[in-house]
């Protein structure tokens, strides 16, 4: 997939970006909010290896660049019949609060339901995380439920997920 609007681009993550990939994932400042506060710990040749194996076509790992240089990835998992769950990661934090969420979500959004005919997409979020929720609901997704401390960060902390979901309908596109 490529994908680009303005000074942004969304690209397959390749072999190359696997270098990339381990700094932002074991990062815990970056990783924090999905739950690994001291990074994933995984190597390079663990995620080359995983890239390099990417030819299933039910998920599917981006690199997000603006201006030509990596800011973020960005994902897409097959998860059934005509649903695709998504999920989003500026590692760049002076990049934050600036609008690029929405843009990038709703370039991947509107090609997962026009290009490749998805009827629902669904996300999910730390319930902390209330920035991502504003972001959600500005592009139409609607909560699902909350799950009250339904699971453990690293740290053995409780934490709340919210899950999203959005019909092609409800989505407001940024890029138009």
């Amino acid at each position: 997939m490529l994908l680009k609007f303005e000074n942004l681009k969304i690209r397959n993550a390749v072999a190359e970006d696997a270098k990339l990939l381990a700094t932002w994932w074991n990062d815990g400042m970056i990783m924090a909010h999905a739950g690994f506060p001291n990074g994933i710990g995984q190597s390079v040749d663990e995620i080359r290896t995983s890239l390099n194996n990417a030819a299933d076509k039910s998920y599917q790992q981006f690199i997000i660049e603006m201006s030509r240089i990596p800011i973020g990835e960005m994902s897409y998992r097959h998860i059934g019949e005509e649903i695709a769950e998504i999920s989003i990661k500026i590692c760049n934090f002076s990049l934050h609060n600036k609008g690029l969420g929405k843009k990038l979500l709703s370039m991947l959004i509107s090609s997962l339901f026009n290009d490749l005919k998805y009827k629902i997409i669904i996300l999910n979020t730390n319930l902390k995380n209330k920035r991502a929720q504003h972001v959600y609901e500005e592009l139409g997704f609607k909560q699902v439920q909350v799950l009250k401390n339904s699971w453990q960060n690293q740290l053995g902390e409780s934490q709340s997920t919210v899950e999203y979901a959005l019909q092609k309908e409800d989505f407001v596109d940024f890029t138009k």
